[in-house]
């Protein structure tokens, strides 16, 4: 089940927040040893009613541009490596790295499908708990949480996030067969 709307876990606004999956479906080329394709969608039971707290994002016509600034949120642990999952949504404002550089970090698993944002100085990024959540570039979403390293938010080690402009057109086919 997915929470819309909301920004306490605690606190329900209506007895509608919760979204109901009707069917996920995970990209045919995942490979979870190098989390390379780590997209997934889900159709809902039924829509979501969006409102002055729920509305939809839009995709991507671009890949971001080194130095675009960007917004992550979730409610992933906010203590690395403790684990301390806040009851409030907690957002923070990172950076789009260009591809050498994150290549030059990351070289082992590091691909073309995915893209890394931080704040190289450390102290902002997504940790355990904020997977598939979004990263939000100029009101698009570009980017899903995927991976990093195992202790958050540290200097030169930005997180990880899959591509979304590298899989509009299998977002748009698989929509459109579901």
């Amino acid at each position: 089940m997915g929470v819309g709307g909301n920004r306490s876990l605690y606190k329900k606004k209506t007895p509608k927040s919760g979204l109901l999956s009707k069917k996920t479906i995970r990209h045919p080329r995942y490979n979870p040893a190098s989390k390379d394709n780590d997209i997934m969608l889900i159709k809902l039971l039924i829509p979501a009613n969006f409102n002055k707290d729920v509305q939809p994002l839009d995709l991507p016509t671009s890949c971001p541009s080194p130095g675009d600034e960007c917004v992550i949120s979730g409610w992933g642990t906010t203590k690395s490596p403790q684990l301390y999952f806040p009851p409030v949504l907690h957002c923070g404002n990172i950076t789009i790295l260009s591809q050498e550089k994150c290549r030059s970090i990351y070289p082992r698993y590091y691909t073309d499908n995915m893209l890394c944002a931080g704040v190289l100085e450390g102290g902002i990024d997504s940790c355990q708990g904020d997977s598939g959540g979004p990263l939000v570039c100029n009101g698009k979403l570009q980017g899903i949480v995927s991976w990093g390293t195992q202790t958050c938010a540290l200097p030169n080690k930005p997180g990880v996030y899959v591509a979304i402009c590298k899989y509009i057109n299998w977002i748009r086919e698989t929509m459109n067969n579901n």
